[in-house]
């Protein structure tokens, strides 16, 4: 290996958002993470719900109704 090319190794901790506090060696110092393995429902088997009609009531209010028309015959 060549001298003086490769970045530092440190000791660093991974916080997450939840409070989970993980150690680790990184070339980052003090990571900061949103989400990890103590709270992401598919490691805690929890089911979160996540309200998605809003998207779809706010699309048919902009472009009308969602439902396909069909050309009327002669």
């Amino acid at each position: 290996m060549k001298a003086d090319i490769h970045p530092v190794y440190n000791e660093t901790e991974i916080s997450c958002a939840c409070g989970a506090v993980y150690r680790t060696r990184s070339t980052k110092q003090d990571i900061k993470i949103g989400i990890c393995a103590a709270c992401h429902p598919f490691f805690t088997g929890e089911q979160k719900f996540v309200d998605t009609a809003g998207r779809v009531e706010k699309f048919t209010r902009r472009y009308g109704s969602t439902k396909a028309t069909r050309a009327q015959k002669s």
